[in-house]
């Protein structure tokens, strides 16, 4: 009977192929892929339900932390703003003990003057100033300077030939016959963006500097100034690589206006001279410092471990990796002290809040209530008004000490300092912390039956040896859960610490909210916030390993 039913079924839903072998669905397809298939199906439509959480999760939260690690070890505005100058720098050696030669000089004239004019080199300053101090005022004074530089070659063109004033010279001499003409016709109609500008093909070998240095103004006009080369004038650097072009032995020019070459070629052998070395150390002395350019070779490379060295209380020199000095190593003190307080403020949420959650899940349900309202008053009112009313409270002429004077404990001269310290920190966040102990602790308990206690005293046990041996082992993933919710919450914590912390109650998450809002050194930020993300993990793996994560439970 039930072969003969299977029989049925089979001839009913599915064929097999007398070939094969294989079992074939209702149309036609071997019933294993169609499985399959269908499988395929579910797993998109699935898919496609958490789709939106999925990019919301990535958004908000994956792409933050990996643009955090990433910005940790990136440093690719040196090698971006003085490209041709880290060029010469490998050819320089920093054990020498004195500055590059003239070479490395005019290639960081080229870049310092670039970006100068997009307003780069104060960013640069800034980075290398981390680095080094006073490297930031130098390269604001040079950038001021370096118009000067260029003046003189640019004074001694115009006065040798009117044509030099007129920037249509210098698009006849440099630009491409197409670029010319498709600008031409888009001046006429200002419509759409200006066709980029577009070198004469062969300048590059007759003018080299020349051409490239005109290339980055008509770049800059055009991006920056929105305007175009043909009605501006060049910069004084371009005049100053024409100089260098026409004295320096190369390539015959046979381009546009050979007159005009020719003219300035044979004159600029008697033009005056500007020392660009000098110039550079008449801005500021420091540039004849080697330390300045070792500097600057040492954080070329596009990624460096410099910030995390430095959150380590160590340094990326020119000689290999070093220790700060004693009085500078100020972060491995900070990240102890905060894993230490956000401990210290995790018991203190445990002590207290045990018996707080006990009572909630023993008393009868109409004043349970009542309590509970209690304990999430504190989410119903402003974090800073909550610590603004401790930092009242705790301070020497507060509430706190004047109820002790009061009662005579305390000496009116001899008040209690429990304000900008650790003792301040810690009291000011285990009470806004709590909250965050008490829930999961209560929602545990709610779970453990009263009869198991019942049933523990009945046997002979006392009311200590039942709370211990029997309800406290069961209400363990609450604290658990509590202790994971508090720790970390309180480890970046930097609100309460920066109002009632003064200098040694305060946390690294402080000094990574000063670096990423005030300092602007993001990437010292990052480092920092990655050490302590990965100091977090490391506890959770610990945890895990000791307590179980499994065993954490929300109620």
């Amino acid at each position: 009977m039930t072969d003969s039913s299977f029989q049925t079924g089979t001839q009913v839903g599915d064929e097999t192929d007398s070939q094969t072998g294989l079992m074939l669905a209702a149309d036609g397809t071997p019933l294993k892929r169609s499985l399959a298939r269908a499988l395929r199906r579910q797993k998109v439509r699935a898919l496609l339900l958490i789709a939106p959480l999925l990019l919301f999760v990535m958004l908000t939260f994956i792409a933050p932390i990996a643009d955090m690690l990433f910005r940790s070890v990136e440093n690719q505005i040196v090698s971006e703003t003085l490209p041709r100058t880290v060029a010469k720098l490998d050819e320089w050696d920093a054990d020498t003990g004195v500055e590059p030669g003239i070479e490395t000089f005019e290639a960081l004239y080229v870049d310092l003057f670039v970006a100068a004019e997009r307003k780069l080199h104060t960013r640069l300053g800034t980075r290398l100033n981390y680095e080094m101090t006073g490297v930031s005022s130098l390269f604001r004074k040079t950038g001021r300077r370096l118009d000067d530089f260029g003046e003189v070659y640019e004074d001694q063109f115009n006065a040798l030939n009117a044509a030099w004033k007129d920037p249509k010279t210098w698009v006849a001499l440099l630009a491409a016959p197409g670029w010319t003409t498709a600008q031409a016709d888009w001046a006429k109609t200002k419509k759409g963006a200006e066709p980029a500008f577009e070198l004469r093909p062969g300048v590059a070998m007759m003018l080299p500097r020349t051409a490239e240095a005109y290339s980055e103004f008509a770049k800059f006009i055009q991006e920056v100034d929105q305007d175009s080369p043909t009605d501006e004038d060049p910069w004084t650097l371009v005049h100053t690589a024409l100089y260098m072009d026409l004295t320096t032995p190369g390539a015959a020019y046979s381009g546009p206006m050979p007159d005009l070459i020719a003219e300035a070629r044979t004159a600029a052998v008697n033009f005056t001279k500007f020392d660009l070395k000098q110039g550079f150390l008449d801005a500021d002395k420091d540039w004849a410092d080697p330390q300045v350019w070792a500097t600057i070779k040492t954080y070329a490379p596009k990624y460096t471990p410099g910030y995390f060295l430095n959150a380590a209380d160590m340094q990326l020199t020119p000689d290999g990796i070093e220790a700060r000095p004693e009085n500078e190593q100020i972060y491995g003190l900070l990240f102890k002290r905060t894993i230490f307080m956000s401990i210290t403020i995790t018991l203190s949420c445990i002590m207290l809040g045990y018996p707080v959650a006990w009572l909630l899940a023993n008393l009868p349900m109409r004043t349970a209530n009542l309590l509970m309202i209690l304990v999430l008053l504190p989410f119903w009112t402003s974090l800073l008004v909550r610590t603004s009313a401790w930092k009242v409270m705790l301070q020497q002429q507060g509430v706190i000490n004047d109820v002790l004077v009061w009662l005579h404990i305390v000496s009116d001269d001899s008040r209690l300092i429990m304000i900008n310290n650790q003792f301040g920190t810690i009291v000011a966040m285990t009470h806004i912390l709590l909250p965050f102990m008490i829930l999961p602790l209560y929602s545990v308990m709610q779970t453990i039956q009263p009869t198991y206690l019942r049933a523990a005293k009945s046997l002979g046990a006392t009311n200590w040896t039942a709370f211990w041996r029997v309800y406290f082992p069961q209400s363990v993933p609450g604290i658990g859960a509590g202790s994971i919710l508090v720790f970390i919450l309180a480890i970046g914590y930097y609100i309460t610490p920066e109002i009632v912390g003064g200098t040694t109650g305060t946390f690294i998450s402080n000094r990574i909210a000063y670096h990423i809002s005030s300092s602007l050194n993001w990437g010292l930020g990052a480092a920092l916030g990655a050490i302590l993300l990965a100091a977090v993990l490391i506890l959770y793996w610990a945890y895990d390993k000791i307590v179980g994560i499994d065993n954490v439970k929300l109620g």
